[in-house]
């Protein structure tokens, strides 16, 4: 059995994600009932750093603590990475002396790289390319709410960026149509695009990819390391906001989700982020918590 890797969701099977969140919603349920599973006893997590985090780290932090385990917090700053060690070197070295590695980076070719000459699971806590923990989350958020997503329509308002992406290879693993609002120029990545085939389309206004939705997702519409373009794309996104009443062309039932940091009053009106008869965000955001502990255990079960 070789080491398995969680870098996309395309790394698991359809089954598998379906395994992975039905052990989410069990893990959730025990949590609630104050029992314990610690499958982790003695395991250590290393948490690799080169993009700053609140959810990614509490959530893979508390998760270890709770199921037994421990985790290290690395920087850049505080570990020879940030001194150009290659990550070749630094992947197998960190490998050999812990259990697991998740990385939050910039480029996605340092975890593809990393992957290579690890020993151990890694998992892509974001990249710029994928953001794959959160679509777990995402996913578990939905099933929660409405049961399963295939056959649904989703509608993804804003940038095609690394969320974007994620919910692609969603739509091709949960078997979805996926409708994306983007400004001309913002459009996700071509392969990636290319892959889902006509299972996603692209359309110019929001209210397009709204209509008839089951459920409605954005994201920030300028990420880490775009800072200097925030002028440029409020611009570029003006007519974007999903409020209550780009809402109401959605199905009755539909849910609105967002992965948070939110801008309210850009990609998202303060009344419909507070508004839990439609936005599932808080859910959407604890849910980091169970999915991820329910995918290191897979990975754990699964690899040599």
């Amino acid at each position: 059995m070789a080491i398995r890797h969680f870098l996309s969701l395309m790394d698991l099977s359809r089954e598998e994600i379906n395994s992975v969140i039905e052990r989410a919603i069990e893990l959730k349920a025990l949590r609630n009932q104050g029992i314990a599973t610690e499958p982790f006893r003695d395991k250590v997590l290393g948490m690799i750093f080169e993009k700053s985090s609140t959810r990614t780290r509490v959530s893979f932090e508390a998760g270890m603590a709770q199921m037994g385990g421990s985790a290290l917090f690395l920087s850049p700053r505080d570990t020879q990475l940030g001194r150009g060690e290659p990550i070749e070197d630094s992947a197998r070295v960190i490998s050999r002396m812990v259990d697991m590695v998740m990385i939050r980076t910039f480029g996605h070719n340092v975890l593809e790289r990393f992957a290579a000459y690890s020993k151990v699971p890694v998992i892509n806590a974001l990249s710029d390319s994928f953001h794959p923990c959160q679509l777990l989350a995402d996913i578990q958020t939905y099933v929660e709410h409405r049961g399963s997503p295939t056959g649904k329509v989703v509608a993804w308002v804003g940038d095609g960026n690394n969320m974007c992406n994620s919910y692609i290879n969603a739509a091709r693993q949960c078997d979805f149509e996926l409708r994306i609002a983007c400004p001309e120029g913002y459009e996700p990545d071509e392969a990636v695009l290319a892959a889902a085939g006509d299972r996603v389309t692209i359309v110019r206004k929001p209210v397009d990819a709204v209509r008839g939705a089951d459920w409605v997702a954005t994201d920030v519409w300028a990420s880490m390391g775009q800072e200097t373009e925030q002028a440029v794309r409020l611009k570029a996104f003006e007519g974007f906001l999903v409020d209550h009443e780009l809402m109401s062309h959605a199905n009755e039932r539909a849910v609105f989700m967002h992965c948070l940091p939110a801008h309210r009053g850009e990609e998202v009106s303060g009344e419909l982020l507070e508004d839990e008869s439609i936005s599932v965000v808080w859910d959407e955001a604890e849910n980091r918590l169970h999915a991820q502990k329910a995918l290191m255990e897979f990975l754990q079960e699964n690899s040599r």
